[in-house]
Protein backbone atom coordinates (compact mmCIF):
# COMPACT_ATOMS: atom_id res chain seq x y z
CA UNK A 1 0.00 0.00 0.00
CA UNK A 2 1.45 3.62 -0.87
CA UNK A 3 1.38 6.69 0.94
CA UNK A 4 -1.45 8.85 -0.83
CA UNK A 5 -0.24 12.21 0.51
CA UNK A 6 3.09 12.10 -1.38
CA UNK A 7 3.62 12.72 -5.09
CA UNK A 8 6.11 11.38 -6.94
CA UNK A 9 8.78 13.20 -6.19
CA UNK A 10 8.16 13.14 -2.26
CA UNK A 11 6.44 16.40 -2.13
CA UNK A 12 3.47 16.85 0.55
CA UNK A 13 -0.19 16.91 -1.56
CA UNK A 14 -3.98 17.05 -0.81
CA UNK A 15 -5.36 13.76 -2.31
CA UNK A 16 -7.23 14.61 -5.18
CA UNK A 17 -11.29 13.11 -4.91
CA UNK A 18 -12.98 15.07 -7.56
CA UNK A 19 -13.31 11.54 -9.30
CA UNK A 20 -15.04 9.77 -6.32
CA UNK A 21 -18.60 9.43 -5.54
CA UNK A 22 -20.59 10.70 -2.36
CA UNK A 23 -21.05 8.33 0.08
CA UNK A 24 -22.46 8.01 3.86
CA UNK A 25 -19.54 7.84 5.70
CA UNK A 26 -19.36 7.69 9.19
CA UNK A 27 -16.41 7.04 11.96
CA UNK A 28 -16.04 6.43 15.56
CA UNK A 29 -12.89 7.12 17.73
CA UNK A 30 -12.77 6.55 21.28
CA UNK A 31 -9.40 7.57 24.24
CA UNK A 32 -9.24 7.53 27.76
CA UNK A 33 -8.10 10.43 30.38
CA UNK A 34 -6.68 8.54 33.79
CA UNK A 35 -6.54 11.21 36.98
CA UNK A 36 -6.09 10.94 40.65
CA UNK A 37 -9.05 9.96 42.57
CA UNK A 38 -9.80 13.41 44.32
CA UNK A 39 -9.83 14.43 40.37
CA UNK A 40 -12.34 11.69 39.35
CA UNK A 41 -14.68 12.44 42.57
CA UNK A 42 -14.57 15.94 41.24
CA UNK A 43 -15.51 15.96 37.99
CA UNK A 44 -18.13 12.98 38.66
CA UNK A 45 -19.65 14.77 41.37
CA UNK A 46 -19.68 18.08 39.61
CA UNK A 47 -17.67 20.14 42.35
CA UNK A 48 -15.10 21.89 40.02
CA UNK A 49 -14.69 25.76 40.46
CA UNK A 50 -14.87 25.93 36.95
CA UNK A 51 -18.18 24.21 36.35
CA UNK A 52 -19.31 20.74 34.41
CA UNK A 53 -16.07 19.72 33.04
CA UNK A 54 -17.38 16.87 31.02
CA UNK A 55 -19.89 19.60 29.17
CA UNK A 56 -17.38 21.90 28.18
CA UNK A 57 -15.47 18.88 27.21
CA UNK A 58 -18.50 17.66 25.10
CA UNK A 59 -19.18 21.01 23.30
CA UNK A 60 -15.02 21.37 22.68
CA UNK A 61 -15.37 18.22 21.19
CA UNK A 62 -17.65 18.97 18.57
CA UNK A 63 -16.00 22.06 18.03
CA UNK A 64 -12.39 20.40 16.97
CA UNK A 65 -14.67 17.81 15.26
CA UNK A 66 -15.48 20.72 13.07
CA UNK A 67 -12.09 22.16 12.46
CA UNK A 68 -10.34 19.19 11.75
CA UNK A 69 -9.17 20.68 8.23
CA UNK A 70 -7.95 23.79 9.95
CA UNK A 71 -5.66 21.91 12.60
CA UNK A 72 -4.48 18.38 10.29
CA UNK A 73 -3.20 20.32 6.87
CA UNK A 74 -3.64 17.88 4.11
CA UNK A 75 -7.00 17.05 5.41
CA UNK A 76 -9.91 17.82 3.39
CA UNK A 77 -12.68 20.36 4.80
CA UNK A 78 -15.79 18.00 4.70
CA UNK A 79 -19.65 19.04 5.50
CA UNK A 80 -20.13 16.98 8.97
CA UNK A 81 -23.98 15.97 9.29
CA UNK A 82 -23.71 14.65 13.03
CA UNK A 83 -21.02 15.12 15.30
CA UNK A 84 -21.57 13.17 18.80
CA UNK A 85 -19.28 12.81 22.18
CA UNK A 86 -20.30 10.61 25.07
CA UNK A 87 -18.42 9.98 28.11
CA UNK A 88 -17.98 6.68 30.60
CA UNK A 89 -16.54 6.90 33.81
CA UNK A 90 -14.13 4.34 34.64
CA UNK A 91 -14.75 4.46 38.46
CA UNK A 92 -11.90 1.70 38.84
CA UNK A 93 -9.60 3.44 36.97
CA UNK A 94 -10.30 6.80 37.82
CA UNK A 95 -10.54 7.46 34.55
CA UNK A 96 -12.85 8.63 31.59
CA UNK A 97 -13.68 7.36 28.34
CA UNK A 98 -14.54 9.84 25.81
CA UNK A 99 -15.90 8.53 22.37
CA UNK A 100 -16.77 11.07 19.09
CA UNK A 101 -18.84 9.49 16.53
CA UNK A 102 -19.31 11.52 13.13
CA UNK A 103 -21.46 10.97 9.87
CA UNK A 104 -21.18 12.78 6.49
CA UNK A 105 -21.87 11.96 3.08
CA UNK A 106 -18.92 12.88 1.14
CA UNK A 107 -16.21 11.59 -1.15
CA UNK A 108 -13.53 11.41 1.72
CA UNK A 109 -13.96 9.32 4.93
CA UNK A 110 -14.46 10.99 8.51
CA UNK A 111 -11.99 9.32 10.75
CA UNK A 112 -9.43 12.02 11.05
CA UNK A 113 -12.77 14.48 12.27
CA UNK A 114 -13.68 11.20 14.83
CA UNK A 115 -9.80 11.56 15.95
CA UNK A 116 -10.00 14.91 16.46
CA UNK A 117 -12.93 15.12 18.27
CA UNK A 118 -11.95 13.11 20.99
CA UNK A 119 -8.55 14.39 21.61
CA UNK A 120 -10.13 18.00 22.15
CA UNK A 121 -12.33 16.78 24.31
CA UNK A 122 -9.64 15.08 26.79
CA UNK A 123 -7.61 17.78 26.28
CA UNK A 124 -10.08 20.20 27.79
CA UNK A 125 -10.96 17.69 30.53
CA UNK A 126 -6.89 17.76 31.24
CA UNK A 127 -7.05 21.76 30.68
CA UNK A 128 -9.70 22.06 33.37
CA UNK A 129 -8.76 20.14 35.50
CA UNK A 130 -4.85 20.48 35.71
CA UNK A 131 -4.82 22.89 38.46
CA UNK A 132 -6.42 19.71 40.58
CA UNK A 133 -3.79 17.01 38.95
CA UNK A 134 -0.82 17.60 36.31
CA UNK A 135 -0.27 14.00 36.05
CA UNK A 136 -3.41 13.23 34.04
CA UNK A 137 -2.63 10.53 30.96
CA UNK A 138 -4.39 10.56 27.88
CA UNK A 139 -4.22 7.37 26.40
CA UNK A 140 -5.09 4.72 24.09
CA UNK A 141 -6.60 7.13 21.31
CA UNK A 142 -8.06 5.02 18.41
CA UNK A 143 -10.37 4.55 15.39
CA UNK A 144 -12.81 1.87 16.74
CA UNK A 145 -14.90 1.88 13.25
CA UNK A 146 -15.44 3.57 10.15
CA UNK A 147 -17.85 2.95 7.24
CA UNK A 148 -18.59 3.88 3.73
CA UNK A 149 -15.88 4.52 0.95
CA UNK A 150 -13.86 2.39 -0.89
CA UNK A 151 -12.41 0.72 1.79
CA UNK A 152 -15.70 -0.33 3.45
CA UNK A 153 -15.85 -1.02 6.92
CA UNK A 154 -12.88 -0.97 9.05
CA UNK A 155 -13.52 -2.46 13.27
CA UNK A 156 -10.35 -1.80 15.66
CA UNK A 157 -9.29 -5.28 17.18
CA UNK A 158 -6.58 -5.66 19.81
CA UNK A 159 -3.96 -7.62 18.94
Amino acid sequence: MEMTHFDNNGNAVMVDISGKQVTARAARAQGTIRMSAECFDMVKNGGHKKGDVLAVARVAGIMGAKKTSELIPLCHNIGLTSVSIDFERLEDESAIRAVCSVSCEGKTGAEMEALTGVNVALLTVYDMCKAVDRGMIIENVHLDSKSGGKTGEYHFTEE
